[in-house]
């Protein structure tokens, strides 16, 4: 990371840094882009951000799309709406459910069948009142679908894509997880276990539950980056910013949803706009991405904490806490194998 970038982190994180963001122009992808024989995938694509990323990648030529979707149904009426529209490409829809390991172990599998895997962007994530656990795996639910489910598909993909790359290609595969500006506000606890903190009910607030998960990937795709090549595959975090037009706060009460609604009639992206931002991400931004958080169509700083002793060390215990609850895949031997075919070093 730069110096620039750490000199810039404080304000990322004021009303004034949120304002500059919001409006960015954005800028166009290069006039000579085309996705023609490139196959991409895009979980939480049915609505909202996900279905803009989709048709967005099909106007650029996208010959294959998987979408990965919770409901069947739901991506089945969401997919013939695009191959209506992109009649020349292969729109595939693949089940996963991001609150279940099994679910993501089983479509990490089946990515196996695919010939080649040239994109991937993880948009799936919720914000969810009350506190609600999952059953299946005891831990809060949107710890679990933005941080840990990710985590896992993540680290299952990485060889897979790794190994469908190209040969003689000078554009790696990508992985771009969606992450959120909320981030600057989160309130981790520096110090003491990490996953732990999300077990405490009686500290549960709904949208600093979601910007704590936030800051968590950041963590984990910038720990990531030193294990894998940016030549074999690059691994970002993308930002839409604020969006209009998406289901994110459905099941909110109504006079929340208006509240949420009036500040997003006056500041909010377009959902196509938010949706392009995944596109820089996965596109143009490139191997100088690798490890980073993209926002507003280039890079952005970490938050401030990143970049001090104590956001190492930070960062450090949710990497060791992350092995040790995804252990049941031998996550710690996928990352190491990785790093020692990269550098010859498996430490």
């Amino acid at each position: 990371m730069s110096s620039q970038l750490e000199s810039d982190a404080p304000s990322e994180a004021t009303t004034l840094g949120f304002l500059r963001r919001q409006f960015t122009r954005p800028k166009p992808l290069p006039a000579d882009l085309s996705l023609a024989g490139k196959v991409a995938i895009v979980t939480g694509s049915n609505v909202g951000l996900g279905f803009s990323a989709c048709r967005q990648l099909l106007q650029l030529g996208l010959s294959h799309l998987v979408m990965a979707v919770r409901s069947q149904a739901k991506g089945d009426a969401a997919a013939a709406e695009l191959r209506r529209e992109f009649a020349s490409a292969t729109v595939s829809v693949w089940i996963v459910d991001m609150e279940s390991y099994d679910s993501v172990r089983a479509f990490a599998a089946r990515c196996e069948s695919l010939s080649r895997i040239d994109i991937v962007i993880l948009n799936a994530g919720l914000t969810m009142a009350p506190y609600t656990v999952v059953s299946a795996t005891g831990h809060e639910i949107t710890l679990q679908v933005n941080y840990l489910s990710t985590a896992l598909l993540t680290i299952l993909l990485l060889p897979i894509l790794k190994a469908k790359k190209i040969a003689g290609s000078s554009q790696p595969p990508v992985i771009s997880v969606v992450g959120s500006d909320a981030m600057y506000q989160s309130r981790v606890e520096l110090h003491g276990p990490i996953l732990p903190q999300f077990q405490r009910q009686d500290k549960f607030t709904q949208f600093t539950w979601y910007g704590n998960t936030k800051l968590l990937q950041a963590l984990f795709v910038s720990k990531v980056a030193e294990f894998v090549s940016p030549r074999d595959v690059i691994v970002n975090v993308s930002n839409p910013g604020m969006t209009d037009g998406t289901e994110f706060f459905r099941g909110l009460p109504a006079w929340m949803k208006k509240l949420i609604g009036a500040a997003q009639w006056m500041l909010a992206r377009s959902v196509d706009v938010g949706a392009s931002t995944y596109l820089d991400a996965v596109l143009v931004q490139g191997e100088k991405s690798h490890g980073s958080f993209t926002s507003d169509w280039t890079i952005k700083p970490f938050p401030k904490i990143w970049y001090t002793p104590e956001g190492k060390k930070l960062t450090e215990r949710l990497w060791e806490e992350t092995m040790e609850e995804l252990s049941f895949v031998g996550a710690s031997k996928i990352m190491s194998d990785l790093r020692q075919s990269w550098t010859g070093d498996g430490s």
